[in-house]
């Protein structure tokens, strides 16, 4: 099959189906919530709000919330030493935006949402093609059904990486099984440029290397991700004369500090804070998070079980990255986000979906979530 034809029948795909009519349906919503619900805005919402967000009006400017002016102000200004906490993220995507943007005549909420949505798109695609070939056609449509309605699947359309990274991990997942372990490689390092758990692809693809019938030839061609990675280091010490500034850089706002017991510290920190003299909303999203951590680390054993070690170490990886470093205030801070690029918890809730009941509540109560998520982001409501 030539490219002509590949994009031809990507074109055609089912995936493309569900990420147009559940990307539209998103962006309804908000501006439904936005327009009829604006007098319960946050009322310190102007304590995070920046002009930055504000560009084309609240049809683009909705989806830029929260982290997504960080992103924007890389994109416009570049990195910042102490005690700026731009270096927490990572540069490919506000790279990116910033040449987009610049294309755009400075439009860079704009070029964000193009960005994520492009990125989601080919993210779909990639999900469809890999479930295919772990499940049958069926099984690959609820899987990206899963992820379109995902409880936190509104970040994969906001300024936010997530969209980008799970483009590349699926990618390099894909090229990988194949044997193509230069693409593989290339597309792990992107990844690692994208997002910190990016380094989590390392030891599931190594694994794939080493099953490989040239096992030396697919290790070195999976290194050439080291070098790519590298860049960002090299680029702060350009930019900032501190290297290794991502290092610190969640100590600040986030609070975020490394656990002696690593993720197993975390999750006792996600549990603990529970029973401390918190408010009723602050054990609210404790609580909340705590939940989607507890299943995200089920679903994860699962893969592992069902799909095999590179797959449940992609997952049980990604998640000890983020418990290994909890918020003071909520341990368990955003997890909610950080499963939603975690693709074989959804190769699991797939293979779980052909039974129809189990189907349709995992729709329902997922959709639920999603809509009071996108109530919620759109009145500047923390969501994850």
């Amino acid at each position: 099959m030539d490219v002509g034809q590949r994009l031809r029948s990507a074109w055609r795909s089912p995936a493309l189906e569900i990420f147009l009519w559940s990307r539209v349906a998103l962006w309804l919503a908000a501006l439904f919530a936005l327009l009829v619900f604006e007098p319960n805005r946050h009322p310190e919402a102007d304590r995070w709000d920046s002009p930055r967000l504000h560009e084309l009006g609240v049809g683009i400017d909705v989806w830029a919330r929260w982290d997504s002016d960080w992103y924007l102000r890389i994109a416009e200004q570049g990195y910042s030493g102490a005690p700026s906490s731009t270096p927490a993220f990572f540069p490919l995507y506000p790279g990116l935006v910033a040449l987009l943007g610049r294309l755009l005549a400075g439009h860079y909420v704009l070029a964000g949402v193009l960005l994520s949505l492009a990125a989601c798109a080919v993210a779909f695609v990639l999900l469809q093609r890999l479930a295919r070939e772990r499940l049958d056609e069926a099984g690959a449509g609820r899987a990206v059904l899963y992820l379109a309605i995902f409880p936190t699947a509104l970040f994969l359309q906001a300024v936010y990486s997530e969209s980008l990274y799970l483009a590349l991990a699926l990618a390099a997942f894909l090229l990988a099984e194949r044997g193509r372990f230069l693409g593989a490689g290339v597309a792990t390092g992107l990844a690692m440029l994208t997002r910190p758990a990016g380094i989590a692809l390392l030891p599931a693809l190594a694994l794939l290397a080493w099953r490989a019938d040239d096992r030396r030839r697919a290790f070195l061609r999976l290194a050439v991700s080291i070098p790519i990675a590298a860049a960002y280091p090299l680029l702060l010490a350009a930019w900032i004369e501190e290297p290794f500034a991502f290092l610190r850089a969640q100590e600040g706002i986030w609070n975020r500090e490394l656990s002696w017991a690593g993720p197993v510290g975390g999750l006792w920190e996600g549990v603990a804070v529970l029973f401390a003299d918190r408010s009723g909303r602050d054990l609210a999203l404790n609580l909340q998070q705590l939940g989607f951590t507890v299943g995200f680390l089920v679903l994860a054993l699962a893969a592992w079980r069902r799909f095999g070690a590179p797959y449940g170490l992609f997952a049980l990886v990604s998640l000890a990255i983020p418990l290994s470093f909890p918020s003071e205030r909520w341990p368990l801070l955003s997890m909610s986000r950080f499963g939603l690029v975690l693709f074989p918890l959804l190769l699991v809730l797939a293979t779980l979906g052909s039974r129809p009941r189990l189907h349709s509540a995992l729709t329902s109560v997922s959709a639920a979530l999603l809509g009071i998520a996108v109530v919620q982001w759109a009145l500047w409501q923390w969501v994850a």
